[in-house]
């Protein structure tokens, strides 16, 4: 398992806990602690585990109305715990974070596995849904930056061979 892999997993049982015990942010750090220490042995440096829970809990009200939004068939308390926390974590990192450390699709994909690896049978599809509507709403950033560094791969040859 990748590192930061790694700490979204820690992050995202951190956010389950949280939500699970009733949403009280003084429990917030005590959580961090004893999950980092259970799921994350050897982490030396917690920091983007606190990045991102942090940055959940600062924007939680604008990334609830997202999902409410954007899955309108499922009231936010009827989505799984689960499910809730891997999109309010997906959701903060494609729209709240920076994308030069993490890419939308990247932010995406790796929502849609902690999805599939703590999630029920369809939670991957369901978290795909939801953060794929929020990515195209948003105009899909950085859809074509591939597509242009290999472009600019493919003109850098052509002048060179000129």
């Amino acid at each position: 398992m990748a590192n930061r892999h790694l700490l979204r997993s820690v992050a995202m049982q951190c956010l389950y806990e949280w939500d699970f015990r009733g949403r009280k942010k003084n429990l917030v750090e005590n959580i961090v602690k004893h999950n980092i220490e259970e799921f994350g042995p050897g982490v030396e440096d917690a920091s983007f585990i606190h990045y991102l829970i942090q940055g959940v809990l600062k924007n939680q009200g604008k990334i609830d109305k997202l999902i409410e939004k954007c899955a309108p068939e499922w009231p936010l308390e009827q989505v799984t715990v689960v499910d809730r926390n891997v999109l309010r974590l997906g959701i903060f990192e494609l729209v709240f974070g920076n994308y030069e450390e993490v890419p939308p699709k990247v932010a995406i994909n790796e929502a849609i596995e902690l999805a599939k690896t703590y999630g029920g049978e369809s939670s991957g599809r369901f978290v795909n849904g939801v953060l794929g509507t929020i990515y195209r709403e948003m105009g899909e950033p950085m859809k074509n930056d591939e597509k242009e560094k290999e472009d600019g791969k493919e003109n850098n040859k052509t002048e060179a061979n000129k």
